[in-house]
């Protein structure tokens, strides 16, 4: 039987969402900050020639350049102020997590909780300054070369004038997303960090919609394949969205409890595990760790008569054998670790024995801790099969149709997950506020009797 928080979900009502002041200020917000970080990206770097830019970045389609642009929502093409996104974060978040499992002293700090956390903050700050500055210098020098060989070149006056402007500039823009993304979290309505990502995303959409309509206008692409395309997105979008909710359900049972003179009966519960734990972190995170370093090769290397830096660009280009093998290995890293970062079965299993509950047939302890173990693993490796699948599936379409990326499995993983949370969190503050009416109405029935 459905208890009362279900059936108050189930009957939720949308017709409330006017009367929940909190949650029409936190959505005003939420759009209001994604409108500011839309504007930075049309404000360009200081000395930058954005003709010459434009037709030295066409000389690159299909390159991993695009893949980053469709990050930063074409910031990256208007080499503007925001450039880098929120990538560097990002990195330096995976460093900083891979050592506090690593080293005993971040490891410590982790469990220090609120002050421990303010800690690890601090270090991920640091780290996004360092590695922002690092590739700002490999993009500040790639674009002094970019086409000089041609007599075109997009920088303005080049220097040292200008390598430490866009230095500075790009920290200062990276920076400002990533506060722009913290204050989204606390004082709007989703993650804000991925939201800024997905608002990239989305924002691309438009033109790579056109750019489809226009091959099939030209005869380039025929109807059909349109419309095997077409399909192929909404049959990956409802594959994303079933995957998504999947979930490994393990019965979980409570004894007899003697309340007063009162004997409870025995309750039993479930314990749900996702699919996909992981959600869409370990994409995000393999294609930021493999796009950083590949970012300032690919500028570094336009100008470049190293024959090593020749050799990585082009044995890294979308499609080839070694980056879809490197992204992939990622993303199967990375949905192991962070399904081992977000749940602990250690913990879990002594939760439910302090509770009193145990999962039938498993002794409680040890052996449930193995159990939850066992069941994790296997799970998580239908996940990371999952994962693997929905995000290379761009690189075939790529190769084979010469398609944009936004009609890729990585960017739809992205942004249906990202919508899915915030609905999710949406329908948490409308039930959250109609649990807040019934407790008025109870009081003011309280009072008149």
């Amino acid at each position: 039987m459905a208890s009362a928080a279900e059936q108050l979900a189930a009957n939720l009502n949308w017709g409330s969402f006017s009367k929940a002041t909190d949650l029409k200020k936190r959505l005003w917000f939420t759009l209001g900050a994604l409108i500011v970080f839309r504007l930075c990206s049309f404000v360009p770097l200081p000395g930058i020639d954005p003709v010459q830019l434009e037709l030295l970045f066409d000389q690159t389609r299909g390159g991993v350049l695009d893949f980053v642009n469709m990050f930063s929502g074409g910031a990256l093409e208007r080499m503007s102020i925001v450039a880098l996104n929120i990538m560097p974060y990002i990195t330096a978040s995976i460093i900083v997590q891979l050592m506090t499992s690593l080293s005993p002293s971040m490891a410590q700090l982790k469990k220090e909780g609120e002050s421990g956390r303010k800690k690890i903050n601090q270090y991920t700050r640091y780290g996004t300054v360092a590695l922002t500055l690092f590739q700002g210098y490999g993009i500040a020098v790639g674009l002094e070369g970019w086409g000089a060989g041609q007599g075109a070149s997009a920088v303005l006056d080049p220097g040292w004038f200008f390598r430490i402007t866009t230095m500075i500039t790009l920290l200062g823009g990276t920076m400002f997303l990533m506060w722009l993304g913290e204050q989204i979290t606390a004082r709007g309505i989703g993650n804000g960090i991925s939201l800024i990502i997905m608002a990239g995303i989305v924002a691309t959409l438009p033109g790579a919609l056109a750019g489809l309509f226009e091959q099939g206008r030209t005869g380039a692409m025929s109807g059909i394949v349109i419309l095997a395309i077409i399909l192929a997105v909404i049959l990956v979008i409802a594959f994303i969205c079933f995957m998504e909710r999947a979930q490994r359900r393990i019965l979980v049972q409570y004894p007899k409890r003697q309340v007063g003179n009162r004997m409870s009966q025995g309750e039993s519960s479930h314990l749900p595990l996702k699919l996909n734990t992981a959600g869409v972190i370990p994409p995000i995170f393999a294609s930021s760790l493999l796009l950083m370093p590949l970012t300032v090769a690919q500028f570094a290397g336009q100008n470049s008569q190293n024959e090593w830096m020749i050799a990585v660009t082009t044995a890294l280009q979308h499609g080839s054998p070694l980056y879809m093998s490197l992204y992939a290995f990622g993303i199967i890293f990375f949905c192991f670790f962070y399904t081992a970062v977000v749940f602990n079965p250690e913990e879990t299993a002594d939760n439910l024995k302090r509770q009193g509950g145990f999962i039938p047939g498993i002794r409680p302890g040890e052996k449930t801790t193995q159990y939850l173990d066992y069941v994790l693993t296997r799970i998580t490796v239908v996940g990371a099969a999952y994962l693997t699948l929905i995000c290379l599936i761009p690189e075939f379409l790529i190769s084979s149709f010469a398609l944009p990326f936004y009609f890729g499995g990585t960017s739809l993983l992205i942004v249906v997950n990202v919508t899915m949370d915030t609905v999710a969190q949406i329908q948490s503050h409308l039930l959250a506020h109609q649990y807040e009416g019934l407790i008025k109405k109870a009081k003011l029935r309280g009072n008149r009797r």
